[in-house]
């Protein structure tokens, strides 16, 4: 981590520590993305795959390309550990996400933009789910020349409608399958990149503030006097700390 982004984050994490894992996400992401000034509605309007990309991203800045990840095997529950790279997903995500997709369906023309953090929330508030959903992100359909809205849509269209998008936002499910050394079957999981990374930031900021506590302690410096040192210059004083 950058020498002038420890105290960023270590902000980050404290505005973290009261939220819910969506307040936290957001933090994340708004992190991941400043040119977007931590904006909630821009970040929240954005494709959930490009907030996972984002998120890979940072989280690539931060810890570096290595992920380990530890799973239970659905079938024999096996504990199996694996690494992932963060940087790879980020690249993949980046590459093949699409702000919107167009659709040709017996006559009908429909463009449909890509549901984002927002849509999906507001639309898990109603009673009709994917109907609120096509509502929200519809932008223009055409039957015969002539303008209809979403409620006209078939069956058949609006399921296009659905695979098109899946396939433009892939990384809004970011699901692995990972084979069992122990019994050979497969077990599928969801990678929650928010979650992982919060994890990690946690670990990172409570070990950076006892390093903190002992240098203040050992030297009187202040808070921002040690932040301002680079991690290793912080390590090189601890251990001269451990040998007094």
């Amino acid at each position: 981590m950058g020498i002038t982004q420890a105290a960023e984050f270590l902000t980050t994490w404290e505005a973290g520590l009261a939220q819910a894992p969506a307040g936290r996400a957001l933090l994340l992401h708004g992190a991941a993305r400043p040119d977007l000034g931590g904006d909630p509605q821009a970040l929240l309007a954005l494709p959930v795959g490009e907030r996972e990309a984002d998120l890979f991203a940072l989280r690539r800045a931060l810890f570096g390309e290595r992920m380990q990840v530890r799973l239970e095997c659905a079938e024999c529950g096996a504990d199996m550990e694996f690494e992932l790279d963060a940087g790879e997903f980020a690249r993949t995500l980046a590459d093949r996400g699409e702000p919107s997709v167009r659709v040709a369906e017996d006559g009908w023309e429909v463009e449909f933009r890509v549901p984002g953090l927002a849509d999906l929330t507001a639309a898990a508030r109603t009673a009709e789910p994917r109907r609120a959903l096509l509502e929200r992100c519809l932008v223009t359909a055409v039957r015969d020349g002539r303008s209809v809205s979403a409620d006209a849509l078939p069956a058949a269209v609006q399921r296009r409608i659905a695979e098109a998008a899946q396939a433009a936002d892939p990384g809004g499910d970011v699901t692995l399958n990972v084979a069992c050394p122990e019994c050979g079957q497969a077990t599928r999981a969801e990678l929650d990149i928010a979650s992982y990374l919060w994890t990690e930031l946690d670990a990172w900021a409570r070990d950076l503030l006892l390093d903190v506590h002992l240098l203040a302690t050992a030297y009187g410096w202040s808070e921002p006097e040690i932040l301002a040192l680079s991690p290793l210059r912080r390590r090189y004083y601890l251990e001269l700390c451990a040998d007094v």
